[in-house]
């Protein structure tokens, strides 16, 4: 029998985050690991000893299915950032000791770009003492922004609900329309890359012209051409509807959101809290052109939309859950699991393993080529990247009229079975 798996989720969850952790408990089974555990919280909560048996909530088919199916991070998430080795070689001597106590061979971690930083520096001090776990990354985060891997799980699901979304926010403003003009601001996340607020370009189809204007963090933003731009559309047009990412900023860096903020707190990892945007620029044009406005935040349902979720994405998830286990197996450590697109008719995905280092602290930003000249709309290449990886629903397990979750509060959950049922 071979020793022990661990697995955590760490940043911003995604609709589809579980169904990798699902995919990581069901290969690791397949491949003859005693336990599979999971961190409460990521790496913070492991090192205060917060961990549990996935066996104790993972006892059939249909408590997997129900993890595929469970949006948001089962085992609970964390923004932590690891120190350096060199400023804080007890910690990195503390989570080892712990590895050694449960007899963990592998170690996964579900994230994005700031969790990779864990695992390269988990895999590094690995070497440096020869420690015997293997450290490998599963790619997880709405924002697409990982290098190297085409696209990452979360994103798809992500883009169909941003999608969906602004095509029925574009319905609701056309409503209004009859002698009385309105603008519809909608503010999707995305702090530096923007293929999420590029998703909402999806929504253009025979029944819906999409969004007037799509505006991307990897442009800057200018304040007074973007009026003038609403203002000529309004000539044009009774309802003007714009996307914008939150990460929008001028030319010299300054945040729209920062604006009409007054405060700038900042996370574990210097990160601005960014909000705003879309109420900033929604309140400018209505002081300055006296029209009917509206800001819509999508905010946390962007990752949160499980009701919304793609197969595709649901899939690719599960399944490279279950390649982050079968690397690590082969002897794999310090790597991130890759997704890479074999074709796009039919879509067809295969996973690779490549060098932790050369994606950790690096962020994949929409190709300049992708956005149109003007710098406020996305060309047809981003549309038809993106289109295949929302295809699909994935249903979830309805009981009494609404979703049903499988929950990790809840160890006695055997009535799952018998409501289904």
């Amino acid at each position: 029998m071979k020793g022990n798996i661990i697995v955590g989720q760490s940043g911003g969850p995604t609709a589809v985050i579980n169904s990798s952790l699902a995919g990581v408990f069901k290969t690791a089974k397949e491949r003859g690991y005693s336990k599979v555990y999971g961190m409460r919280f990521g790496i913070l909560g492991f090192i205060d000893e917060q961990y549990v048996d996935l066996s104790d909530y993972i006892k059939n088919e249909l408590d997997l299915e129900l993890l595929k199916k469970t949006p948001s991070s089962f085992l609970g998430s964390c923004r932590y950032k690891l120190p350096e080795i060199h400023e804080n070689k007890d910690l990195y001597d503390r989570i080892f000791e712990l590895l050694n106590k449960l007899d963990i061979e592998i170690f996964i971690y579900i994230g994005g770009n700031d969790s990779m930083d864990t695992i390269k520096k988990l895999s590094d001090y690995a070497l440096l003492t020869g420690a015997r776990q293997r450290f490998v990354g599963c790619p997880k985060t709405i924002d697409n922004d990982l290098a190297i891997t085409d696209h990452t799980p979360g994103f798809g699901s992500a883009a169909k609900y941003i999608a969906t979304s602004t095509k029925e926010v574009i319905r609701d403003a056309l409503s209004f329309s009859y002698k009385k003009k309105n603008v519809t601001i909608i503010e999707i996340m995305g702090r530096d890359a923007g293929w999420l607020v590029a998703s909402s370009a999806l929504s253009k189809q025979e029944d819906c012209a999409g969004p007037d204007m799509i505006y991307l963090p990897e442009i800057p933003f200018d304040v007074e051409k973007f009026m003038a731009k609403v203002e000529g559309l309004l000539k044009q047009k009774d309802v003007v509807v714009v996307a914008v990412s939150e990460g929008i900023r001028t030319a010299d860096g300054t945040y729209i959101s920062a604006l009409a903020q007054t405060s700038s707190s900042t996370d574990a990892f210097g990160h601005i809290q960014l909000t705003g945007t879309a109420a900033y620029l929604a309140n400018l044009i209505h002081t300055k052109m006296n029209v009917k406005t509206r800001a819509v935040e999508l905010s946390s349902l962007q990752r949160s939309a499980g009701h919304l979720a793609s197969k595709t994405d649901v899939d690719e998830a599960f399944a490279v859950g279950g390649a982050t286990v079968k690397a690590a197996d082969e002897g794999y450590s310090g790597v991130m699991v890759c997704i890479e697109r074999v074709s796009d008719d039919p879509y067809q995905s295969t996973t690779k393993v490549f060098d932790v280092h050369r994606i950790a602290n690096d962020a994949k930003l929409v190709p300049r080529a992708w956005i149109n000249e003007e710098g406020d709309y996305v060309t047809q290449e981003l549309i038809d990247y993106i289109r295949p990886l929302i295809n699909g629903s994935s249903a979830p397990i309805m009981v009494d009229g609404l979703p049903r979750h499988l929950v990790i509060e809840n160890k006695e959950h055997d009535f799952l079975s018998k409501d289904i049922q």
